[in-house]
């Protein structure tokens, strides 16, 4: 394949039954590492995607190791079409930092998809990141269920505006996603002060995320302090491809910088938008979508209509992607 791209991983939320399913029957490459996931964690990650119940895929301990193993296993799938033969060496059927360089310009990934970005960007192992992931996902449900938390999205109201209202009230702005769009969380009952107010301020529209916790807000400080300490057995490596962070919207090479970053990712907020203008800076302007759902092009429709995603979650989807122009 001579074009190359920008690797876009999305976030907590892209979960839905049967995901993966598909590429897992028909691609080899999908059944290695759905297959590996469920040696490593001890417990069957691919009845989840594939079966669910849903109410047990949504929570955040499962929804979060879920979309990782779906996204890496959707990402290899590509690999292997592409290579048209079995990817990995001897012991491993598994994309490795060659394969990456020739399909990638720049790798980047929405709160959740931070880590999978760096496994895709050899960063880290598949390995470390899963049990990374299970780790993260299962600290922020524990913090969640110690700290009754929401977080909204408040639409068609200034950031300033929205920032003077959360530090009036004591939540903070999460997510900054695309234009109009600003993501509060905290204390729930803070975050619903915050949202009857916004209204009263002229915002155009509120919507309560369903979600388990206050993520990428204070009440994620416990789960952030125990983060850092698993992080510190993980082996990060700099990697192959450039690396955007959520942090602060800068390529990020540095392993013990992109160290500190995931860990000040859990109760600080995440900057998309300015990810993502930073990639059309470097002159990125075509991106892959890698694993569940399309809301990372729903959004990047919003920030930049020059921007090309094309989602990638099934045999088809990758099949069109590779056929040749007529």
């Amino acid at each position: 394949m001579d074009k190359k791209f920008g690797l876009l991983f999305p976030g907590q939320g892209a979960q839905a039954v049967g995901m993966g399913k598909q590429l897992y029957e028909a691609q080899a490459a999908a059944r290695w590492v759905f297959n590996r996931a469920n040696e490593i964690l001890g417990r069957d990650i691919a009845k989840l995607c594939f079966e669910g119940p849903e109410e047990e895929l949504q929570t955040t301990a499962n929804s979060q190791v879920a979309i990782f193993t779906t996204s890496i296993a959707t990402l290899n799938c590509l690999i292997e079409k592409i290579k048209n033969s079995p990817v990995g060496g001897e012991t491993r059927e598994i994309f490795g930092p060659e394969d990456i360089k020739s399909l990638g310009l720049l790798s980047m990934g929405l709160s959740l998809g931070e880590p999978t970005a760096l496994v895709a960007s050899a960063a880290m192992s598949f390995e470390d990141g899963l049990r990374f992931v299970e780790k993260r996902g299962q600290f922020m449900d524990e913090a969640s269920k110690k700290h009754a938390g929401k977080m909204a999205s408040i639409i068609g109201m200034e950031l300033s505006k929205v920032e003077a209202l959360c530090k009036g009230i004591g939540c903070q702005v999460a997510n900054l996603n695309c234009p109009g769009q600003v993501v509060i969380s905290g204390h729930a009952t803070k975050v619903e002060l915050a949202c009857d107010l916004a209204k009263d301020q002229g915002a155009k529209k509120i919507i309560m995320l369903k979600v388990s916790g206050a993520f990428h807000s204070e009440l994620m400080t416990d789960a952030k302090d125990k983060l850092r300490d698993v992080l510190q057995k993980v082996t990060i490596k700099e990697p192959v491809i450039d690396f955007i962070s959520n942090i602060d919207a800068e390529v990020t090479r540095d392993p013990e910088k992109i160290r500190e970053n995931l860990v000040n990712q859990l109760n600080n907020k995440t900057l998309w938008e300015a990810s993502m203008r930073k990639a059309g800076e470097l002159g990125v302007k075509d991106f892959l979508e890698i694993g569940p759902g399309a809301v990372l092009k729903g959004l990047a429709k919003k920030i930049d209509s020059s921007f090309s995603v094309t989602p990638l979650h099934t045999t088809e989807d990758i099949t069109n992607l590779l056929q040749p122009a007529a």
